[in-house]
């Protein structure tokens, strides 16, 4: 038996434990890696081929908008996949939860708290279902969020079309909520009166014609960015942070060391739900209105951010800042493209190869200085 306190005389030389990891080393294991090369490729791109406008502080809140709204679904889906799962049905649960929403304002004709309050809550019972079909069936998440894709923009039609009276969109919803005191927690820019303040005293830039150049930061962004810091800190801070990572890594290991990997896994589902439900009510909030179409696709854009950020398809693996990052990689493309002569049907050939280059860039570098096979 070995005495109490002698563990040290265990170690012998060459002992792994023993072992120095170089400042670089730790940088390189970053999951972010990546995200941080691809951001750096393009910033440079589009500094080389895009009108200079797109840079100054008007261009760059066009672009962090679309950024903000498609990294608030990454975000769910990175957390979701670092716990080994995968939902493809969010996009079309944008569409759904959109329909939610905007049927309580105008049909049932809810105040905005409830009917936020409703939309949430549907979404989330939906996101439970999608985890205890995965967890008592024992199929792939990809499979059975599938399903739950085509089902809910059928749904979304069918819905749309009923509420409507054969339309596939839903108008009235500004009117409904017009002066609402908790709208702007969902709607709008946020922080109007520091900005008029700012641009006052010049701090802000103007437009040739005198206005503002930026008058708010919309909320989206906000809220990107709180929840980013969030799901940062539950990761790295917390020990649901670790058993998300455990979850994914090795279930089975995770289970026998006492990890309710069951919870932790329909806690993940629930909340990519949520945020897709999130961005609905945003994104309907922002337009007045909704469609059957909303969210088309953002399922893959969303779980692509999310390898860009340094997730691996795997589990086990990844970072909310790498999901941030590959969000606004997104955005900056998305816009970027219109500042430029280049035809904007090449934004999904450049996304696509922007995700090779920043998943191989991640995995070569990093198997090199920490040594991995």
């Amino acid at each position: 038996m070995i005495p109490s306190g002698s563990f040290k005389n265990t170690l012998v030389p060459g002992d792994e434990r023993l072992r120095t990891v170089s400042r670089l080393s730790r940088l390189m294991r970053r999951p972010e890696l990546g995200a941080v090369a691809g951001l750096i490729l393009v910033t440079c791109f589009f500094f080389i081929t895009a009108d200079p406008v797109m840079f100054n502080l008007a261009g760059l809140v066009n672009f962090l908008t679309p950024a903000a709204q498609l990294g608030i679904l990454a975000l769910g889906a990175a957390l979701l996949m670092i716990g080994g799962e995968f939902d493809l049905s969010i996009g079309s649960m944008v569409a759904f939860a959109g329909l939610i929403f905007g049927a309580s304002i105008t049909v049932l004709q809810l105040p905005l708290l409830a009917a936020v309050l409703l939309t949430l809550v549907v979404a989330g019972a939906i996101g439970a279902l999608n985890a205890n079909l995965v967890i008592r069936t024992g199929l792939p998440s990809f499979i059975v969020t599938l399903a739950f894709l085509f089902m809910l923009r059928g749904l979304s039609l069918v819905g749309l079309k009923w509420a409507t009276g054969g339309s596939t969109q839903m108008r009235g919803i500004t009117e409904a909520v017009e002066g609402h005191a908790l709208l702007g927690v969902f709607s709008g820019k946020a922080f109007e009166g520091l900005f008029r303040t700012l641009t006052e005293r010049g701090w802000i830039p103007r437009f040739d014609n005198g206005e503002a150049m930026v008058t708010g930061i919309p909320v989206e962004i906000v809220w990107f960015v709180i929840l980013t810091g969030l799901a940062t800190w539950v990761l790295l801070r917390t020990p649901l942070g670790n058993w998300i990572f455990a979850s994914g890594g090795d279930p089975v290991a995770a289970k026998n060391s006492g990890v309710p990997v069951r919870k932790v896994k329909i806690g993940l589902f629930v909340l990519a739900a949520l945020c897709a439900g999130l961005v609905a009510v945003i994104t309907v909030l922002g337009s007045g209105s909704t469609d059957a179409r909303r969210g088309f696709q953002k399922e893959f854009e969303a779980i692509i951010a999310a390898v860009i950020g340094g997730c691996l398809l795997t589990g086990g693996y990844g970072s909310a800042i790498g999901a941030f990052l590959g969000s606004i990689i997104f955005g900056m493309v998305m816009i970027g493209l219109t500042y430029t002569r280049i035809d904007q049907d090449w934004y999904l050939v450049f996304l696509g190869g922007m995700l090779l280059v920043a998943v191989l860039f991640n995995n070569i570098i990093r198997k090199r200085v920490t040594g991995e096979r």
